[in-house]
């Protein structure tokens, strides 16, 4: 149970990688995505389940997107899985402001996934440039439908990875949540410093 499934480390460079990638021909978009990075396996390695949904937005997600509680959002739900394995890599579930991707009638429809580029260049095609990234990241204990869609060992946790996208106006334009088996998966923290002036002190 577990001992031989593909790993994943998800490195917080990742967002700038997928940015850049955004910027890209549409061909050499589709090479590879995040879950390719994250695991160094290839896009015939990987199979996908997508499913989009409208829903309202929670009191939870309203305060996160910065909208009023029952406004239509998107709904964005990936499990990911390496060929020949049973349990997912990761079970990813995305919420966008409805009315904001509906600029691009792509953006609404599942079939157009796995999109060339992911989110960002989703997310360029309305005109939104994603400026930062907040990544919360918790452990918890799995419930009973999770320990057997993951097939966990008992004792076995899991890591969630709450992500906040901001574009350079400063809205929330996504938020997302990435719940990871903790037995075949870790989480890589990179903070960049600004250099110091090129001046010497006494």
């Amino acid at each position: 149970m577990g001992e031989s499934r593909q790993r994943l480390r998800r490195v917080s460079d990742r967002y700038q990688w997928e940015k850049d990638r955004a910027l890209l021909p549409e061909e050499e978009r589709r090479g590879s995505g995040a879950t390719e990075h994250d695991t160094g396996l290839t896009r015939e390695d990987l199979e996908f389940q997508i499913r989009f949904s409208t829903t309202r937005a929670t009191a939870e997600l309203a305060g996160r997107l910065g909208v009023g509680e029952g406004t239509k959002l998107l709904r964005r739900t990936y499990r990911t899985w390496r060929r020949g394995e049973t349990a997912p890599l990761s079970l990813v579930r995305s919420w966008l402001r409805y009315d904001l991707v509906a600029a691009n009638p792509a953006l609404l429809s599942a079939d157009n996934e796995p999109w060339p580029g992911g989110t960002h260049h989703q997310l360029s095609t309305i005109g939104v440039e994603i400026d930062q990234v907040v990544d919360e990241v918790t452990v918890r204990r799995p419930s009973r439908a999770e320990r057997i869609l993951f097939d966990l060992a008992p004792g076995t946790a899991l890591l969630v990875v709450r992500k906040t996208s901001i574009d350079t106006t400063g809205r929330v334009v996504e938020v997302a949540e990435t719940v990871l088996p903790g037995d075949r998966a870790e989480v890589v923290s990179t903070t960049r410093l600004h250099r110091w002036p090129d001046t010497r002190r006494g």
